[in-house]
C-alpha cells in the first residue's frame, strides 16, 4: 500500500536486523529466500552481469535514480531476488520491508531470430556461451543497445510499495543492479527472464551426430569434451579413448567368400588404414617428409581433412577431438587457430599417420 510522506531515516545495521527477523517469519511460511550478496565493492565482475549493468546505466532516464540503487545493493539491502519467466520479484530493505516486482516483456521473436542467426558457428558450447567466452562480434551482438537481449525502458515495468511515486525508486533500482549481480552467477537466468531458450545458440547437432554413427561413451564425452569446454589439459584423457575407427581401402569379403588379393596389394603391418583417397607426399624409408603445418590455420584444417576425403564426423573421430572444433576451425579461413597442448599432440600424431 503506498502513502503520503517520508518515514524517518534507520541505520543500516538496525534495518538489517528487523529485516532479518521478518525474513524468518517468510522462511517458516516457505518462501526460499534468495538474498543478494556482493563479495566486494563491485556489483558484477561477468561479461553478462557487467553487461545488465551497463546497460541499465545507458539510459539518461535513470540516471538520476541508479547511484541510490548501488548503495542499496552494496549494504546488502536486496533481501531477496528471484528471477522468474517475465518477472523479477524481489525484496528490499528500507525504513521497513519493500516489494518490489519488475515486469519484463518477452523478446519479440523477430529479434530473438536475428540473434541466432547472427551467433550460428560462432559460438563452441554452452559453457562458452555462459561464461562470456564469445567472439567480439557476438558480444556485440547479443549486447546490442536496441537489437540485443537486453530489456528496453519500454520493456520494463516497475512496482513497488515503498511512498516513492517516482517510475524507478531506489528500491528498484536496487533490484536492478542486483540482477546484474545475480547474473555473475547465473547468466542463465537471463534467457528464462527474456522467454528464449539459451540453448538455440549453440549448434549440438555434429556432438550428437558422432554419438549415434561412431557409438561415443559417455566416458569419452566426458575426458574430451571437459578438457574442450574449459580448455584444460586432463592427464590421461587421450589414453582413455577407443582408437579411431579404421576404414578399410576395400570392403570386406561376404560369408563364404575368400578374398584375393590384387598384385599390386601392399602389406599393411604396423600402419593404420586410411580412405582411399590419397595423400600426396614424398616418403624416404617410411618418414614422411611433409611437415607439420605451422601456423595452423581454418584452412589447413580443411586441406588435410578433404585429401582422405572424409567428413568432419570422421575426422574428428580420427584425431580425437569433437566434430564442432573442426567445424570452428575450419570456419576460421586463414586465420590462425588456437589449440591446447594435448589437442596439438592429438592432432601432430594424426598427421604423422596420415602424412
Amino acid at each position: 500500500m503506498r502513502y503520503y510522506g517520508w518515514a524517518p531515516y534507520v541505520p543500516v545495521a538496525e534495518r538489517r536486523a528487523k529485516a532479518e527477523k521478518q525474513l524468518e517469519k517468510m522462511r517458516k511460511k516457505g518462501l526460499k529466500v534468495q538474498p543478494v550478496l556482493l563479495s566486494g565493492r563491485k556489483i558484477a565482475d561477468s561479461f553478462w552481469g557487467k553487461g545488465w549493468c551497463d546497460h541499465m546505466e545507458s539510459f539518461g532516464d535513470y540516471a538520476n535514480r541508479l547511484p541510490r540503487g548501488r548503495s542499496y545493493v552494496r549494504n546488502g539491502s536486496v533481501c531477496h531476488l528471484e528471477i522468474q519467466s517475465g518477472l523479477i520479484k524481489a525484496i528490499v530493505s528500507g525504513s521497513s520491508l519493500y516489494n518490489v516486482s519488475i515486469t519484463i516483456t518477452p523478446l519479440k521473436k523477430t529479434k530473438w531470430a536475428a540473434v541466432r542467426s547472427a551467433c550460428t558457428g560462432r559460438i563452441g558450447s554452452l559453457i562458452d556461451l555462459l561464461r562470456g567466452k564469445l567472439e567480439r562480434g557476438v558480444m556485440e551482438v547479443v549486447s546490442d543497445r536496441k537489437e540485443g537481449l537486453f530489456p528496453l525502458p519500454g520493456e520494463m515495468k516497475f512496482d513497488c510499495d515503498c511512498p516513492d511515486w517516482a517510475g524507478m525508486c531506489k528500491h528498484v533500482a536496487a533490484v536492478l543492479y542486483g540482477v546484474g549481480a545475480r547474473l555473475d552467477h547465473s547468466p542463465e537466468l537471463l534467457f528464462l527472464l527474456r522467454g528464449v531458450n539459451h540453448e538455440e545458440l549453440v549448434d549440438v547437432s555434429a556432438a550428437v551426430t558422432d554419438a549415434a554413427t561412431a557409438g561415443t561413451s559417455r566416458r569419452r564425452i566426458a575426458a574430451t569434451g571437459i578438457a574442450d569446454v574449459f580448455g584444460i589439459d586432463l592427464a590421461g584423457a587421450a589414453d582413455t579413448l577407443p582408437p579411431p575407427p579404421a576404414v578399410s581401402a576395400a570392403k570386406r569379403p561376404g560369408p563364404g567368400k575368400v578374398s584375393t588379393p590384387s598384385a599390386d596389394a601392399q602389406p599393411s603391418v604396423g600402419k593404420p588404414p586410411t580412405k582411399a583417397a590419397p595423400v600426396t607426399s614424398e616418403r624416404r624409408n617410411g618418414t614422411a617428409t611433409v611437415p607439420f603445418p605451422d601456423p595452423l590455420t581454418g584452412d589447413a584444417i580443411r586441406a588435410w581433412r578433404l585429401s582422405l576425403g572424409e567428413t568432419q564426423t570422421e575426422f574428428a573421430a580420427r584425431c580425437r577431438i569433437t566434430p564442432s572444433s573442426i567445424s570452428q576451425w575450419e570456419k576460421k579461413g586463414k586465420s590462425v587457430i588456437g589449440v591446447q597442448s594435448r589437442t596439438l599432440a592429438a592432432l601432430r600424431k594424426a598427421w604423422k599417420l596420415t602424412r
